[in-house]
């Protein structure tokens, strides 16, 4: 696929199977996707090696994992949940990989995009009291 044909659906899919990925490597490791009652119970570090040179690095209320060559940061959702995002996270996601995503490397376009998403009924918020923002279903339609 050429990066111009690529919208916003795509680019949350991927952010979201990188995640999926990252934090199955977490349970893993681990025997859970949220690690950070571990951290705050000084079971493990803040930061640190999942496998093979993958790093985990919590922060907050979220975790970002370094891979060799890319990373992704998110922050865990209410009842653990891994599938929210939000403006700022597709957008560094997006910046982290210019050559795939140049035109969401333009925090504005992601703005505009995402709230066309949330006006269309494609994304709402995951609860009242979160900033992060889940797919309604998984098949999104692209317009």
């Amino acid at each position: 696929m050429n990066t111009d044909d690529k919208n916003l659906e795509d680019l949350i899919n991927d952010f979201l199977s990188k995640v999926d990925y990252g934090t199955e490597l977490l349970l893993k490791k681990f025997g859970t996707r949220n690690i950070l009652r571990l951290w705050r119970s000084k079971q493990i570090e803040r930061c640190g090696e999942i496998t093979n040179g993958i790093q985990y690095e919590l922060h907050g209320v979220g975790c970002a994992i370094h891979f060799p060559s890319e990373s992704v940061d998110f922050d865990y959702g209410s009842d653990n949940r891994i599938d929210g995002f939000d403006v700022w996270r597709l957008y560094i996601y997006a910046s982290d990989r210019p050559s795939e995503y140049k035109k969401y490397c333009d925090k504005k376009i992601v703005e505009e995009e995402f709230k066309e998403y949330i006006s269309s009924g494609r994304i709402e918020k995951m609860s009242p009291s979160d900033n992060l923002y889940i797919r309604v279903n998984h098949a999104l339609t692209a317009k």
